[in-house]
């Protein structure tokens, strides 16, 4: 009895993270449950999110630590399917996280349209740009890091990996195989343009850029396609960034 019972709670866990992967390109699905975070508070708003290692959720997070920024969040569990819930998709149609819900009832959705909605409402400290140029090379390096390696990245995780495919019968595996080393050949670009010793992705500035590549890193990690071992400048990048409080978030 107690093996069938672990077989059923294995193949809820296996289902949950097939419904999560299937959406990994785009913002990853979650439904939620009550919590609160930081400190600067933020008007009346709700953020709807997920734990990790669901990552477009966890680019908000990060965002608003780095910002000081409060907003009550509400999170749970992908295995109850909340996200689908006629309720919440009213609030967002492609039945995903993370969801920021206006005072007014408005909901903005994908993850990085919501940071730069609160970067409009809370401008410091800045972490879009603070000068023409610097906003340029964080989208260049934003943008950088979602082709390169988010994407690829989600076709692994979707094709190639033993846990979805167990629940998706349509995998393409020498797609999802080829994205692998799409994947690690992204982590080594990267490490060839940190060569010249700087800290950030733009420059001495820590941007939305690094919160992106960091989420992406750390889910790359889960998906078993860690940091090449000969990506040493990569590797000091991850570890400066991941040492910054707003990483834990």
């Amino acid at each position: 009895m107690e093996a069938a019972g672990d077989h059923r709670n294995e193949r809820k866990s296996v289902n949950a993270l097939c419904d999560f992967g299937r959406s990994v390109l785009y913002e990853v699905s979650g439904p939620f449950c009550p919590l609160a975070t930081s400190s600067k508070e933020a008007r009346s708003m709700k953020l709807y999110n997920e734990d990790n290692p669901a990552p477009n959720p966890r680019k908000v997070r990060v965002f608003l630590a780095e910002k000081g920024l409060t907003i009550p969040i509400e999170h749970g569990r992908l295995m109850r399917r909340e996200h689908k819930a006629p309720e919440f998709m009213k609030k967002n149609s492609l039945g995903q996280v993370p969801v920021l819900e206006l005072d007014d009832g408005t909901c903005v959705s994908e993850s990085l349209a919501i940071c730069r909605y609160l970067e409009e409402l809370h401008p410091e400290p800045r972490l879009f740009g603070r000068d023409p140029l610097e906003r340029a090379k964080t989208e260049m390096w934003i943008r950088r890091a979602e082709f390169r390696l988010w994407g690829p990245m989600g076709q692994v995780w979707i094709n190639a990996d033993r846990r979805t495919a167990a629940v998706n019968p349509n995998q393409f595996k020498d797609y999802g195989e080829h994205s692998r080393k799409v994947v690690f050949n992204a982590m080594r670009f990267f490490d060839r343009d940190l060569a010249d010793g700087r800290p950030y992705l733009v420059d001495s500035y820590f941007s939305m850029a690094d919160i992106v590549l960091l989420c992406g890193i750390d889910f790359a990690r889960f998906v078993e396609l860690a940091m090449p071992e000969d990506a040493p400048h990569l590797r000091a990048w991850h570890a400066r960034v991941s040492a910054r409080p707003g990483a834990a978030a």
